[in-house]
């Protein structure tokens, strides 16, 4: 088992040591292990620096030579034992995908585990804390894993994922795609439609209502592209008395609505949904499904 205070070192001597404390899911071995990075790095950056200075002095010789590169050792050492943050970052890093949430100093809390367990909270797989039907525990363990996602994210998530499973469910669209067009419409719920009174109008993707639209609507102003132009236009939208209300609006659009047959058929892959949608002519912005594409897998693929 590797100290609290290792001894830091770049001739590789402890990394036999470290490889051993590391297969015990050490915490301090991820500590150990950072600085010992740290330390190597600052020696490299030493080193190049030693390489780039003019070396023709008359007191230059092997022996001097041995000794400097002893002191530059010596003082990366000690630069890492003071701390640069490259350690401190590494260990967030590190305690993340290893499923441990590091204290504030960057170091691993004592008595945990490196490796995820049983007793390490469940990582939300998908749109749920639960793991989804058919999911084997090497699926479950592996999307713990995953660092946390931002907070306007995850809060966005929190609260519409029991409406987008409802509509996954109906629609067999996987729940991560309609929230990331959710996401995209409303600027992740701070550019949701409003009524000029300031009401909700609920309508997370953006439908019109079209003269079949029966139920109350908001007009505001929208952006529009013609021929590739934005152009700014005054358009009537859907308003909802809820979120669930819209999920349930937009599932039926896209079930009963021909023009988006496609897109259900080829909604197993972020990317064939996103461009299925843009051919269906769901919005005229032409960077429609990259944006939307770019949305799924980068702030929620875990």
């Amino acid at each position: 088992m590797i100290s609290q205070n290792p001894r830091i070192t770049t001739d590789g001597a402890d990394l036999p040591a470290l490889r051993r404390a590391g297969k015990q899911d050490s915490p301090e071995a991820l500590r150990a292990a950072a600085q010992q990075f740290e330390s190597l790095f600052m020696n490299m950056v030493m080193k190049s620096m030693r390489d780039a200075t003019p070396q023709d002095s008359p007191f230059d010789s092997q022996q001097s030579r041995m000794y400097t590169s002893m002191l530059d050792q010596k003082i990366s050492d000690n630069f890492a034992k003071r701390g640069m943050g490259l350690a401190d970052a590494l260990m967030r890093q590190l305690s993340n995908n290893a499923g441990v949430a590091p204290n504030a100093d960057g170091a691993a809390p004592a008595g945990s585990a490196a490796s995820v367990t049983s007793a390490t909270p469940a990582r939300q797989t998908g749109l749920s804390a639960t793991p989804p039907d058919g999911a084997t525990p090497l699926e479950i363990s592996s999307a713990r894993q995953y660092p946390p996602r931002p907070g306007h994210v995850q809060a966005f998530q929190d609260k519409l994922a029991e409406h987008a499973n409802e509509a996954s469910r109906s629609t067999g669209i996987p729940a991560k795609f309609m929230l990331g067009q959710a996401a995209l419409e409303t600027g992740w719920g701070k550019r949701e439609i409003r009524g000029a009174d300031g009401s909700n109008s609920h309508n997370l993707f953006g439908i019109k209502a079209g003269a079949n639209w029966t139920g109350r609507t908001v007009e505001v102003a929208t952006t529009e592209y013609v021929n590739g132009v934005p152009q700014k236009r005054m358009e009537k939208f859907r308003a909802y008395d809820s979120y669930a209300d819209s999920f349930r609006d937009y599932a039926s659009l896209l079930k009963n609505n021909p023009r988006y047959q496609n897109v259900i058929a080829n909604s197993q892959d972020a990317s064939s949904f996103a461009q299925g949608l843009q051919r269906a002519g769901y919005a005229t912005d032409p960077n429609y499904a990259a944006k939307l594409s770019r949305i799924i897998k980068q702030s929620l693929s875990a």
